[in-house]
């Protein structure tokens, strides 16, 4: 029996390398994640450890709740906290670090970095006189205002030397710094594609911190004394608002905090993965299906002498052992591939530098999945080719499943997509509706064998334009709606995710670009590309510029009121109204003057409060007063919401003073003249963003059409697969009408006609899936939709027409291309020779 399903294997090589791709493709995913995800993983972590080498013990201000009780960030760490630890016995080395945004643009004026990995931070001499985190490799370090030193892949990438003039902007305004020095950094978010500039510690604190202040101190250990030691040592004069933590400590919050990040990349492509893999699953089974039963007769005849029912089931999940190992070993050499094909896709300059790494469980996972799913899916088809009496099976009378035989089959099917749909529709929990999903989509499945008529029935119109060749292919498609079925389920399930994921995508971005438009009066939002704060000398510059007519700036400050943190949005009070559409149920802007707020309803509600209501509230600075609410509006929760005060107010009380946004309105509207005007009394600043509602909805649909790209690509593996299952049920259907075929072409069916019949039948089955597939998208969208629009107010089902058509119209593509290869071996078959096989 070993031998025989060897030569089995061996026999059918073209749908088997057919099947083994299927797989492979799964496998390939599956161990390229895990290669991928693993190599970054590993480049970080060795690149944050190398940042920690000069860190024994770590002080910071205290991450949990400020020990005073008030709102808002403990305060930083003084110069007197730093001379304490530097006297302290053990300690070789105490370095005060701060830190924060700045943005380094080239010659060109171009943001050099990504944006959000540009920073900026202090260069702390030591005794020598270096900083040794920061080794000079040309050049000296800064030491006054008016000096930086640049990393030296940002200085190669911006073409600057030594004595070159460098355009920087920390918060908004643009600063022209003399570039003193060039240094090398093991620091991660520089190998990784990043900027890195430094000043002097006191221009540094200037920018990001108060005189004397900063964000960190290191302390380096003296020979011979332990971490923990040390560690003790400095806690004893910490002031109460920080702690202390050890290197080792922060080496591994900082391993874990990646390993959770690459968790999560890691999950969604391995969900792909597995997808692709389930829809593997139906044509492994078609194809084991139609193995078997192109050796019926065989297989018959092994049982007739003597071979048992448990071994044809064990030589037909040999073979399926076979093609899985292969499968496996070849889809986790492709899958190295892909991780080194990603790797590449993000640019040599996206991660840190560092080997190929390939962990164990890529190789336990390749193996586990390739020849498991293999495994499994030819089970079924094993089994059925055991159960086949022999002497039916020679006599050929062993017929093939009636409708009437699917009864049990559509009323499981039926009851299982009426209970997924209900729950899908009904749940307001993720997690269920999740379930329900899944119990739809196989309730659905179980459904397709009775679905396949009626639908492909309704094609009959315009396949009858084809002729003989038309109705033939109706015939054919529904003739075995058990492997029609399970053909088109393949393409039904990527289909379906792709038209659901289309379909929330579109809805959400129009909600989003309503919401923009519901709630932004003014012309432009001026904000920094890296979402830092800018300064407040950039509203300045605006208001004082002759284009504009009225201007707010957007400041968070944190409070505590009735025992909760709640955070206050500072705006200007007099032309809040002029630049902020909202909708008040009681009162208006005019109200917003001194310590009288606007709050949103749901707030309101929550409080108890009413238009002439007080209420306490302790500012982030410890001081407290009474607040009056002057209006009631709707808010929207994602762009207007909470409580809203007059900057006068609430600026006196911040630590430090920066804007979220700045909202302004112009003379005669938005224009691109305006808008070049605006960025050049900003000084044509790299880093800062001015954006109209077209701008803000551009860059909604950018991000969005981003996303559903890479989910289209990640889905297309689906498709592919999909594509070669609709091959196999072509190639079998072939198979099992070549007397038929033959004796069509016998009576005056030429070539082409037999080609254009097969085509059709092909076209036909991928129709069919596609059509069931938009129909669960598009449910699923408005399911998924429900949920949202619990949290997103202007939330609205949008059909995607368009893309919906290129949907169904690439299912008909599918469906061509499927058809090439078994069409070409129809229109090929001998007349008399296939009329005389058996």
């Amino acid at each position: 029996m070993f031998r025989t399903a060897l030569r089995n294997v061996l026999a059918h090589k073209a749908r088997l390398m057919m099947t083994v791709l299927a797989v492979m493709l799964g496998v390939a995913f599956v161990s390229g994640t895990l290669v991928f995800t693993s190599t970054i993983s590993d480049a970080y972590r060795k690149s944050s450890q190398k940042a920690f080498d000069t860190v024994d013990v770590a002080v910071q201000p205290h991450k949990a709740d400020r020990k005073d009780g008030a709102p808002g960030a403990a305060p930083r760490l003084s110069r007197q906290t730093l001379d304490k630890i530097a006297a302290l016995p053990g300690v070789s080395s105490a370095t005060g670090t701060v830190g924060g945004f700045a943005a380094v643009a080239d010659k060109n004026g171009e943001l050099i970095g990504g944006g959000f990995s540009s920073a900026g931070g202090n260069y702390f001499p030591g005794k020598d006189g270096k900083d040794a985190r920061y080794p000079m490799k040309d050049g000296r370090a800064p030491r006054s205002t008016g000096e930086i030193a640049l990393d030296a892949r940002t200085a190669e990438r911006g073409h600057f030397k030594v004595g070159d003039t460098v355009r920087v902007s920390v918060d908004g305004p643009v600063l022209k710094q003399k570039l003193t020095g060039v240094f090398t950094t093991d620091d991660g978010n520089v190998s990784a594609g990043g900027s890195l500039a430094l000043f002097d510690t006191a221009t540094a604190q200037k920018f990001w911190a108060k005189p004397g202040e900063f964000d960190q101190i290191d302390v380096k250990a003296a020979a011979g004394t332990s971490q923990a030691a040390l560690k003790d040592r400095v806690e004893k004069v910490l002031p109460r608002d920080s702690e202390a933590t050890t290197g080792k400590q922060l080496a591994d919050e900082q391993a874990e905090l990646i390993s959770q990040q690459m968790d999560g990349m890691r999950t969604v492509l391995l969900a792909f993965a597995g997808i692709a893999l389930f829809v593997g699953i139906f044509l492994i089974a078609n194809t084991f299906t139609m193995l078997v039963s192109q050796r019926i007769k065989e297989l018959a005849l092994l049982r007739a002498v003597g071979a048992s029912r448990r071994q044809v089931t064990r030589s037909v999940l040999l073979e399926a052992l076979v093609v899985g190992l292969v499968a496996a070993v070849t889809g986790f050499v492709a899958g190295i591939g892909i991780a080194v094909a990603m790797r590449s896709f993000m640019g040599g300059d996206a991660i840190p530098d560092g080997p190929l790494a390939i962990p164990g469980t890529a190789v336990i996972a390749s193996l586990a999945v390739g020849v498991g799913v293999t495994v499994l899916a030819a089970w079924l088809p094993a089994r059925r080719a055991a159960k086949i009496p022999p002497v039916a099976a020679m006599s050929s009378v062993h017929a093939v499943a009636t409708t009437r035989s699917l009864v049990v089959r559509n009323t499981i099917g039926g009851v299982l997509a009426a209970a997924g749909a209900a729950l899908t529709a009904v749940t307001s929990d993720k997690a269920m509706m999740g379930l329900g999903a899944a119990v739809l989509v196989i309730g659905v499945f179980v459904l397709t064998p009775l679905l396949s008529r009626p639908v492909i029935a309704a094609a009959a119109p315009l396949l009858r334009g084809f002729g003989i060749s038309g109705k033939l292919a109706r015939q054919n498609a529904v003739r075995n709606p058990r492997r029609t079925a399970a053909t088109a389920s393949a393409l039904m399930i990527g289909l379906t995710l792709i038209t659901g994921l289309t379909v929330i995508a579109g809805s959400v971005q129009t909600a989003v670009n309503k919401l923009a438009t519901n709630t932004i009066k003014a012309d432009y939002v001026v904000s920094m590309a890296s979402m830092t704060g800018l300064s407040p000398d950039v509203a300045e510059k605006l208001r004082a510029s002759g284009k504009v007519t009225a201007v707010s700036p957007l400041r968070q400050g944190a409070s505590r009121i009735d025992g909760s943190y709640e955070n206050l949005t500072g705006v200007n009070g007099k032309d809040a109204g002029r630049l902020i559409k909202a909708d008040f149920t009681a009162g208006s802007f005019s109200a917003l003057s001194g310590t009288t707020v606007v709050v949103d309803d749901g707030m309101a509600k929550s409080h108890g409060w009413k238009v002439g209501s007080t209420f306490p509230a302790t500012f982030e600075d410890g001081k407290k007063d009474r607040l009056t609410v002057g209006g009631i509006y709707k808010g929207s929760g994602e762009m207007l919401g909470g409580i809203m005060i007059d900057n006068a107010a609430l600026t006196p009380h911040l630590a430090e003073v920066h804007d979220r946004q700045v909202w302004i309105k112009t003379k005669g509207g938005a224009t691109d003249a305006t808008k070049k005007e605006l960025r050049k009394t900003l000084g044509d600043n790299p880093a800062i963003k001015i954006d109209d509602k077209d701008d803000i909805a551009a860059s909604i649909a950018k991000v969005i059409n981003l996303l559903l790209n890479m989910l289209y690509g990640l889905l297309a593996m689906a498709v592919i697969v999909a594509v070669l299952g609709v091959v196999n049920t072509l190639a079998m259907s072939v198979f099992e009408r070549s007397q038929e075929i033959g004796m069509l072409r016998a009576i005056g069916l030429d070539r082409s006609s037999v080609k254009r019949m097969v085509r059709l039948e092909s076209v036909v089955i991928s129709l069919f899936g596609g059509v069931l597939g938009i129909g669960l998208g598009v449910f699923f969208g408005w399911a998924a939709g429900q949920l949202i629009g619990k949290s997103l107010a202007t939330y609205e089902l949008v059909l995607p027409w368009g893309r919906m058509g290129i949907f169904l119209l690439l299912a008909a593509v599918v469906g061509v291309l499927a058809a090439l290869w078994p069409a070409r071996r129809a229109a090929k078959l001998n007349m008399l020779a296939a009329i005389k096989a058996e």
